[in-house]
């Protein structure tokens, strides 16, 4: 009998659901100088750990959803995403599970918010105002979607 207690008790832990995802990329800064970063989500559920890049926080449930803010410097020129970096950057690359994000600045022949080029999954977009935001959205197995604000899509005028 205790044989089946113990089967039961590992089959029970079984139906919980964890995930890791690192969440990595590279930082450029106005200084053309690059840095490597992290940051990334987790979930345990048998602990009720979610992590947030190097930080893990006690929660109840799993979070419906993260959302990390992109600011523009006042003279376009520089942005802030606190979740990367303490200070101004010009841009970056992020790889979080499936999904590639890619902020970069670019040479437009039009007027194009900071001369920024939002890339998410070969998918270009532009910024529609100088605060946006990415936000992504858990299931127990990981993401679900991730969903941006802020943009609007490349439809091949700007260049």
């Amino acid at each position: 009998m205790p044989f089946l207690g113990c089967f039961c008790l590992l089959f029970a832990n079984a139906s919980f659901a964890d995930f890791d995802l690192p969440g990595e990329g590279t930082l450029r800064y106005p200084t053309g100088v690059e840095k490597e970063f992290k940051f990334g989500f987790g979930w345990q559920a048998s602990t009720q750990k979610f992590r947030i890049g190097d930080k893990s926080y006690e929660m109840s449930e799993l979070p419906e959803s993260y959302s990390i803010a992109i600011t523009l410097s006042k003279d376009e020129s520089k942005i802030w995403v606190q979740e990367f970096n303490k200070g101004f950057i010009e841009g970056f690359e992020w790889q979080l599970g499936k999904y590639k994000i890619w902020l970069r600045k670019q040479d437009f022949n039009d007027n194009v918010i900071g001369g920024y080029l939002l890339t998410f999954n070969k998918v270009d977009y532009f910024l529609a105002r100088p605060n946006i935001s990415i936000e992504v959205s858990f299931t127990e197995d990981g993401i679900d979607n991730i969903k941006l604000d802020g943009v609007t899509k490349d439809m091949g005028i700007k260049n």
